[in-house]
């Protein structure tokens, strides 16, 4: 079974994708670096609770949806 960081990584990935976002502009958006971003995308790091409310707010969802794996077909 994944772990709860891989599982938050590929969804949040997911979610980017949809939403036709680059890492870059996501990450210059929320004021992380690229780096950081994908380490979190992979599952190696996790977010902060700040970075995760302006993560929910520039994909405009609710932040319960980034935990919501059942939408991720990865």
């Amino acid at each position: 079974m994944a772990s709860l960081r891989k599982k938050f990584g590929q969804h949040l990935r997911f979610i980017r994708a949809e939403r036709r976002m680059t890492q870059e502009r996501f990450a210059e958006s929320l004021d992380i670096s690229v780096d950081f971003l994908s380490l979190m995308e992979r599952g190696v790091s996790a977010p902060s609770f700040e970075t995760l409310e302006r993560m929910a707010k520039r994909l405009r969802v609710p932040v319960a949806e980034l935990f919501r794996f059942d939408r991720n077909p990865g």
